[in-house]
């Protein structure tokens, strides 16, 4: 992997976790450390509300900074990531983003505090990587009628509610049958999305280069209803068998939710976008993976 320049930066989007006061100090300093190098920072609105009010700050809100802006600075936590990765694939801009992490290390916001600056600098010189990870295009339909349209970074996942019994799912991969899956629900997910709801699900973990998706039962009645990997190039088709006992959700990357009536069929296929993810640091996806599940340590 060679790094890829940014084209010129010249305005830089700034979201921060919601309430996170940690970052205040930071949201000044890095307003003023932009400023200094030429680059307008742009507050997302409710990241702004954290600070003092200043007649000359420039606010958005979260979905016109998505279009606005020549990059994304996330602070916070994989899930503020991901909130904001989905706000760009709606927006079709295709903005990179960079992810800063207030905690431990995380799976997308993998830079450090000691690291911000530096990491920044590099992503503004052209001396940072961008990885591009797919993204999901999820579409609701009901006798040919459309409708949910949706794009998530993570994860599909059509789920039984706390007082539904399990749930009957019928699985096509394009047009062919694939298994009907009884269970408390399913996830299709990307590489990205691998270690997140799939793998406490007992699914695999996919390395982001790979180009596939994966499908995985969540706590299904029949065990040899196993997780599946299939090309990243296919779709997915879920058909609901359901009567008025039960009670489903259509989940996005546990961020935004749909209720699921009967007759509604789901469809998930790769995105025609994917998020481009920069990637400032040496540190390794292994070495992300042996940090945050804590391989080898006793």
């Amino acid at each position: 992997m060679s790094p890829t320049p940014l084209p010129p930066v010249s305005r830089v989007g700034i979201l921060a976790k919601a309430q996170l006061r940690a970052a205040i100090p930071h949201l000044l300093e890095l307003g003023e450390w932009l400023t200094a190098r030429g680059v307008h920072p742009v507050y997302e609105t409710a990241t702004a509300e954290l600070l003092a009010p200043a007649k000359d700050r420039l606010v958005q809100t979260k979905r016109a900074l998505a279009s606005e802006v020549d990059m994304a600075l996330v602070l916070g936590g994989d899930g503020t990531l991901i909130g904001m990765a989905d706000c760009i694939a709606e927006a079709g801009s295709g903005i990179p983003i960079l992810g800063v992490n207030f905690g431990s290390l995380g799976f997308l916001t993998e830079v450090t505090l000691p690291e911000l600056y530096r990491s920044l600098e590099h992503a503004l010189n052209g001396r940072a990587y961008i990885e591009e990870r797919m993204m999901l295009r999820t579409t609701t339909t009901n006798r040919g009628e459309v409708l949910t349209h949706s794009i998530a970074l993570n994860d599909a996942v059509i789920t039984k509610t706390a007082r539904s019994r399990m749930i009957d799912l019928s699985v096509y991969v394009a047009d062919e049958f694939v298994t009907r899956v009884r269970a408390d629900g399913l996830i299709i997910a990307t590489p990205t999305g691998s270690t997140a709801y799939n793998l406490s699900a007992g699914g695999p973990i996919v390395q982001p280069t790979v180009d596939a998706m994966i499908i995985t039962p969540i706590a299904p009645h029949t065990l040899t209803n196993r997780p599946i990997v299939i090309p990243g190039n296919s779709t997915v088709r879920v058909q609901p068998t359901m009567d008025a006992r039960d009670e489903i959700v259509f989940t996005l990357d546990g961020q935004s939710a749909f209720p699921v009536h009967p007759g509604d069929e789901i469809s998930v296929s790769r995105a025609a976008k994917p998020l481009r993810l920069i990637h400032p640091t040496t540190r390794s996806y292994f070495e992300v993976l042996r940090t945050k599940l804590k391989w080898g340590e006793r």
